[in-house]
């Protein structure tokens, strides 16, 4: 392999794990946002939870791709 195939890939992965950072960040915004409309109104606590654990679900699954992609593109 070329020294800069290896450091292009290498540059690429680096890139593609940003999308785990804004996963993170997403999830944290999201549970945040969860507390405070638990606050206001407590009664609508489960349909919250469930709307919080899909977004939860879609977040993440976004941030495993990213990781897969860095992956790929390092050992692919």
């Amino acid at each position: 392999m070329a020294r800069s195939e290896a450091s292009s890939r290498q540059v690429a992965a680096g890139a593609a794990t940003v999308g785990v950072s804004g996963s993170g960040a997403g999830i944290g915004s999201l549970f945040g946002s969860l507390c405070i409309a638990t606050a206001r109104n407590p009664r609508l606590r489960t349909s919250f939870f469930t709307q919080a654990l899909i977004g939860f679900a879609l977040s993440e699954a976004m941030g495993l791709l990213a990781l897969m992609m860095a992956f790929l593109l390092l050992f692919g």
